[in-house]
């Protein structure tokens, strides 16, 4: 009889483990920056290939709809294959799609670049939290998820700037060349260091759920990324049409994994265990507030502030650096006190600073604004560790892989309903006050008010969430799942 329980090789020596983990939370990292280092370059983008806006997003859309399609199916790849072909399919991935894109003649193959990347960067973040959740003993979880937390939260953060740097004294393929050296690197690291912790189980894939998690996990990420320029009239499609095709196809995923059970793509079985529940939809709504701040205060810091793209990146340094810097030691209070007395006050924290954020105007000062993103990222830094820990850890052993896949997958969908939501309430706002008469500095400040109130109302809601919030029992990631 075939099981899908991942069974264990004999662990790695201490210094193999801590140094395959460095190897694979450096990777990450590198591959995760690239979600969101484009985003200030697209105005030299549409300018050089004579693009108009809505055509240039897809630079970012792709990105995120080929994780959205490639992260569901990465609980399966990691039962099935050897983590080592895993890593290298991941590196050898985004490598190439560094080097397509460096050199893209055309957008069309810039475009393409940046999917082949985004197969790499899907790869990798599921494939480091199971790595870790085989090899790191309960009781310094908490410490090792700290670092995967500046993974999850500070490359993304840190992405604009880096950007900005980069193009101001640099062409934006510089931002690709200098990665293409480091992703060498790492391959070749992985070639010579990387070695299987589990022990990979022949089962088969379900065709009808790939198609199904494809349609399902892209509709929704498409739909929801389009919104914001649906309310400014730039979309051939409208957002409600891939949107309603992905609910629908979800749908049908969801009952589909859960008759396949054993065999399911990806195991759904997770949330029956409560304390996964809860933890991961706080990951979500957390992840709403970060990509829904990090796509709109840089407009706000060009549009209402006047700040050149060097300055819009340097403002948000210090709430990126705030996050890395913080994570290890929440992660060692996660391994003495367990969740609940740092997701509270984090869910409290960002809340004050996302209802803070609602009342920037024309005349805010940088200072203020970078005091204000530096209280949300600690906010935030208190959070992302222990939730991460204790969602991933209520877990048995084999739904690990299931677990961090299924994680990474609401996080993306999270990403794109956070800047869905605060673009489209934005725009809305903004295009009523210029039809009222008002100018587009004013109209802009009004729209960024309007959006970040929605912010700090769902955030409101998750600082209820939050009391709810248990650690693994014992520690061990046996928790009996819910009735």
């Amino acid at each position: 009889m075939t099981t899908t329980a991942l069974s264990a090789p004999p662990a790695p020596s201490t210094d193999r483990a801590g140094r395959l983990i460095a190897l694979l939370v450096g990777s990450a990292f590198v591959v995760i920056l690239n979600e969101t280092i484009m985003s200030v370059a697209l105005p030299e983008l549409m300018r050089e290939f004579d693009v108009p806006a809505a055509t240039a997003q897809w630079l970012t859309t792709a990105f995120l709809l080929t994780m959205a399609v490639v992260i569901p199916i990465t609980g399966f790849l990691l039962t099935r294959y050897p983590l080592r072909r895993i890593f290298m399919a991941a590196m050898i991935s985004f490598t190439v799609g560094t080097l397509l894109a460096a050199l893209a003649p055309t957008f069309g193959v810039l475009v393409a670049a940046r999917s082949v990347q985004a197969v790499g960067t899907a790869l990798m973040m599921p494939l480091l939290i199971t790595t870790i959740l085989n090899l790191v003993p309960a009781d310094r979880r908490g410490r090792m998820m700290g670092t995967v937390s500046i993974v999850i939260s500070v490359a993304p953060a840190i992405g604009p700037t880096i950007s900005g740097i980069v193009l101001d004294q640099l062409d934006w393929r510089w931002m690709f060349w200098l990665v293409l050296p480091i992703a060498l690197v790492a391959l070749g690291l992985g070639a010579a260091w990387v070695r299987n912790v589990t022990e990979p189980v022949d089962v088969p894939i379900d065709a009808l759920s790939v198609v199904l998690s494809a349609l399902a996990f892209g509709g929704l990420i498409y739909g929801l990324s389009s919104i914001g320029e649906a309310a400014a009239g730039e979309v051939p499609v409208q957002p409600w049409v891939p949107i309603v095709i992905g609910a629908v196809a979800l749908a049908f995923f969801v009952a589909r994994q859960l008759s396949l059970r054993e065999r399911a793509l990806l195991d759904l079985r997770t949330f029956a265990h409560r304390t996964f529940t809860i933890a991961a939809s706080l990951v979500a709504v957390s992840m709403m507030a970060l990509f829904g701040t990090l796509i709109l205060l840089p407009i706000y810091l060009q549009s209402v502030l006047g700040l050149s793209t060097l300055e819009t990146g340097l403002v948000l340094l210090p709430g990126g650096l705030t996050m890395g810097l913080l994570a290890p030691f929440v992660g060692r209070l996660f391994d003495r006190h367990g969740p609940r007395p740092l997701v509270a006050p984090g869910a409290a924290v960002t809340s004050v600073a996302l209802w803070s954020m609602a009342m920037f105007g024309t005349s805010t000062s940088q200072g203020t604004v970078v005091a204000v993103h530096v209280l949300m990222s600690i906010g935030l830094a208190l959070m992302f560790t222990p939730l991460l820990t204790s969602a991933l850890g209520s877990l048995p052993h084999h739904l690990y892989s299931h677990g961090s896949a299924t994680v990474s997958t609401l996080q993306q969908v999270a990403g794109a309903a956070g800047t869905a939501l605060f673009v489209t309430v934005m725009t809305r706002r903004s295009v009523a006050d210029l039809e009222a008469g008002a100018s587009v500095v004013d109209a802009t400040a009004a729209g960024v008010h309007a959006a970040l109130f929605y912010g700090g109302a769902i955030s409101a809601l998750a600082v209820v969430v939050a009391l709810f919030v248990r650690g693994p029992k014992s520690g061990v990631g046996a928790e009996v799942p819910a009735a």
